[in-house]
């Protein structure tokens, strides 16, 4: 069926179209490969996809909304162009996110207001722009091995799972980052909502993968049974789109009046002024902690699960490297968030149905035309929307992330992947575990060298 919402990592899609790689650059050429790249497979499945970014992104950017004033407008009409030109350029659904290490240095740290997040995203986006330009990300990518880039993923889907549960389980308050207390089960905002949208996606979604849905798919066409006609419906259904859809009517049923506030029209955009007080705190406590982080995550993580999902493209470390850079170069100037591609994202969009560019360009056009038409009003309804939701659809987006770790299955590869993990879940920072990882990588690499210089003809 063409409308479904397979969900599952990693198989190659052989139906995608690819261009041909040594036509030139012409313009005829460029426009034929846009196209190409933002043809939607299925309309109902790649807009369900759309929705699988939106659990990461709604709570910090409303929460940075609302704590430090952060331009939502502006932020909207920013990332809305950028993953228009994503989609456009790689033609899968490339997620934009914003950078999550300045985010909670922002959160928790009350002098650290707007000049100082943009300051620490543009220092950010040069640093990665010159790394590659100069090539050196390709070169890092290349030595980094898969075991610690799946013990990473495997420790940022975990943490995806672990907050989205507290979104679930805890009334929150995402200002500060805290829960207030046990979530009532009842409610427009209750336990009981977010279980049945939980239950309502796993119905719809499940763990089947595409093969599968293509074999039931055939096998409902031959029985033409209406049994089998309903079992085709039910799974064609877009299950991320119908909970968010919910999530915007409840928004509004929990508080009528928000309707008066509600103005229309883009938020007045302006370029931010930053002093030397702003570079200096914003790379020491922003950029920073955020370089490991968008290495790791936005570059090399969104490299490789790229390949694992759609091996058929071509992808390179240097060509990421500098999108995330030039993202941050440009829009931060003006008080977008600093954003970045990440791994979560991109498990999530996939998850609930996207495969390819025309996904997040739908995501982007909506962004756009919301940053337009109501600006940063948009947070009195984003600020009413059931946060029980939101951890459902992170949820998902976190679990599909932790699958990637799957194809490691040597013993060894598996210990350094589970110790990256560890350290970088317990330590709250992937450059920890990423570190650790590598150390006991090269121990390993080391002791079988060892092993074989001193007992060559001793069998394993």
């Amino acid at each position: 069926m063409a409308n479904q919402n397979p969900s599952s990592i990693p198989i190659s899609n052989p139906e995608t179209i690819q261009t041909d790689q040594t036509t030139g650059f012409s313009a005829k050429v460029i426009v034929q490969k846009v196209k190409t790249n933002l043809v939607l497979r299925s309309k109902w499945a790649e807009l369900n996809g759309a929705i699988g970014d939106l659990g990461t992104y709604i709570p910090i950017i409303l929460s940075l909304t609302l704590s430090k004033n952060l331009n939502l407008g502006t932020t909207l009409i920013f990332t809305g162009i950028y993953n228009i030109l994503t989609g456009a350029i790689y033609g899968v659904p490339m997620p934009v996110q914003p950078m999550k290490s300045i985010a909670a240095e922002a959160l928790k740290d009350a002098s650290f207001g707007v000049p100082e997040i943009m300051a620490a995203g543009i220092l950010t986006g040069g640093v990665l722009v010159v790394l590659g330009v100069t090539r050196l990300m390709q070169l890092v990518y290349t030595l980094i091995p898969l075991s610690v880039v799946r013990g990473i993923q495997l420790a940022q889907g975990l943490s995806f799972a672990f907050t989205a549960v507290k979104y679930m389980r805890k009334t929150q308050d995402l200002p500060k980052s805290k829960a207030l207390g046990d979530r009532n089960w009842l409610g427009l905002d209750g336990l009981v909502l977010a279980i049945v949208c939980l239950c309502f996606i796993v119905i719809v979604n499940g763990d089947k993968d595409d093969d599968g849905c293509e074999k039931r798919v055939e096998e409902d066409g031959r029985n033409r049974s209406r049994v089998s006609r309903a079992k085709s419906v039910v799974f064609s259904l877009p299950s991320a789109f119908i909970v968010f859809v919910l999530g915007v009517v409840l928004a509004f049923v929990r508080r009528p009046e928000m309707v008066h506030e509600i103005k229309f029209g883009p938020s007045s955009m302006e370029v931010v002024k930053l002093s030397k007080h702003a570079w200096k705190k914003g790379f020491v406590k922003g950029t920073i902690p955020q370089l490991p982080l968008s290495i790791l995550n936005s570059v090399i993580g969104v490299c490789k699960l790229s390949k694992d999902l759609f091996p058929e493209k071509d992808f390179s470390a240097t060509s990421l490297s500098v999108s995330v850079g030039l993202m941050n170069l440009v829009g931060s100037w003006f008080g977008a968030m600093p954003c970045c591609h990440g791994a979560g994202g991109l498990a999530g969009q996939y998850k609930f149905g996207g495969r390819s560019g025309g996904c997040v360009a739908i995501l982007g056009g909506a962004k756009l035309v919301l940053g337009l038409v109501l600006g940063s009003s948009l947070a009195h309804i984003l600020r009413q929307f059931p946060v029980g939701i939101l951890g459902v659809l992170l949820l998902f987006a976190g679990i599909e992330l932790a699958t990637c770790c799957r194809d490691i299955n040597s013993k060894q590869d598996s210990f350094v992947m589970l110790i990256c993990t560890a350290v970088s879940l317990v330590g709250s920072s992937a450059a920890l575990g990423f570190l650790c990882g590598m150390i006991v990588y090269l121990l390993l690499r080391l002791s079988n060298w060892t092993s074989d210089k001193l007992f060559p003809n001793m069998g394993p």
